[in-house]
C-alpha cells in the first residue's frame, strides 16, 4: 500500500495564511442558530477572519452539499435537503447582525433543481435590498447549465455586482471540474451582459493546477470578449488528499505579472495572489468598478 503524503507548503505562503486566521468563534455560532452556511467556512478560505473584520462575508445558500464533483472543492457532495424558505430573511438577519457593509451570496451547484436554484437567488436579493438597504449585494451563482431563463431570473433583480468562476482554464476542465463546460460559462457572462448592459461582472480562476501562462492569458481574452472586466486569481491549495495535487505553489511575482497583464489587456480591476480568493476584497473591487463604469 502506497501512502500519500501532506504535501509541504512553501514557508512564504505558510507565512500569509498564518497572520489571517483569527478566532471567529462568535460569527460561527451566530451563523449556526439561524441555519446558514458560510462559504467561507465550507470552502476552507484562508482569508476567512480579515473578511469579517473588513464587514463582508459570503453566504452559501441552498444548503451544504453539492450534486456536482468537483475536484478541487472542499464543500461536500452529495444528495441535498430541499430549499429553506426562511434563508432569505434569515440570511438578512445574520447581516444585519453582523454590520455587513457588502453581502457576496453563492451557493452550491443544484442540479437536481429545475432552475438551478435561480429562484431562491432571486428571493435573497429582493429581501438584502429591502432589509439592508445600504449594504450591497454580489451574487456568485452556478452554470445553471445554461438555462438563460433562470439566468434572467436573477439578473432581472439587479444585483449590483454578479460572479461567475470559471475556476481553470478550458485545457484542464475534464479533470478539474468534468461536470462544468468553459463555453457555457463564458456564454453566460456574456449574455448576461446581453440582458443588463450596465450589469457588472466578475470571474475567477484558480492557478496551481498545470496551467501554461499562455492559456491563463487566453482565459484573460475570453472574459474581455465576454464583457467581463474584474478578475480575482488566486492560488490553488489542496482541501484534502481526496483532491487534486497541488503541481505549483506560483510565486508572488507571478501573480504580480499576471495582475500586470490583465489590467494590460484592459480589465478595470484584479485581485491576484497567492491567497485571493473569488470573495477577497470583494467590497474593494466592487467599489473601483463604479469608478471604472
Amino acid at each position: 500500500m502506497v501512502m500519500q503524503m501532506r504535501e509541504r507548503k512553501p514557508d512564504w505562503l505558510k507565512d500569509m495564511i498564518a497572520l489571517d486566521r483569527k478566532d471567529l468563534r462568535e460569527v460561527k455560532l451566530m451563523l449556526r442558530g439561524l441555519n446558514l452556511h458560510s462559504v467561507c467556512e465550507g470552502a476552507r478560505c484562508p482569508n476567512i477572519g480579515e473578511c469579517f473584520a473588513s464587514k463582508t462575508a459570503t453566504f452559501m445558500i441552498l444548503g451544504d452539499t453539492c450534486t456536482r464533483n468537483c475536484r478541487f472543492c472542499a464543500v461536500k457532495k452529495g444528495i441535498p435537503a430541499l430549499p429553506d424558505k426562511r434563508e432569505p430573511e434569515n440570511i438578512a438577519k445574520a447581516a444585519n447582525l453582523m454590520g455587513l457593509k457588502h453581502i457576496v451570496v453563492t451557493s452550491v451547484t443544484r442540479d437536481d433543481l429545475p432552475d438551478g436554484g435561480a429562484h431562491q437567488f432571486k428571493e435573497v436579493i429582493r429581501t438584502l435590498k429591502r432589509e439592508c438597504p445600504g449594504t450591497t449585494v454580489e451574487v456568485l451563482i452556478p452554470d445553471l447549465r445554461g438555462d438563460w431563463k433562470a439566468l434572467a431570473e436573477i439578473v432581472e433583480e439587479h444585483p449590483d455586482l454578479l460572479n461567475h468562476n470559471l475556476e481553470t482554464v478550458p485545457s484542464l476542465y475534464d479533470s478539474v471540474r468534468p461536470q462544468a463546460d468553459y463555453g457555457r460559462s463564458i456564454k453566460l457572462l456574456k449574455s448576461a451582459k446581453e440582458m443588463d448592459s450596465t450589469l457588472i461582472t466578475k470571474s475567477g480562476i484558480m492557478v496551481g493546477l498545470g496551467e501554461k501562462d499562455e492559456e491563463v492569458l487566453g482565459v484573460m481574452d475570453d472574459l474581455l470578449e465576454a464583457g467581463c472586466r474584474l478578475l480575482t486569481i488566486g492560488q490553488y491549495l489542496r482541501p484534502s488528499l481526496e483532491h487534486l495535487p497541488v503541481v505549483e505553489y506560483v510565486r508572488p511575482e507571478k501573480f504580480e505579472f499576471y495582475s500586470e497583464k490583465a489590467l494590460e489587456k484592459g480589465f478595470s480591476f484584479v485581485s491576484s495572489g497567492p491567497l485571493v480568493r473569488s470573495s477577497y476584497h470583494a467590497a474593494e473591487l466592487f467599489a473601483e468598478s463604479k469608478t471604472h463604469k
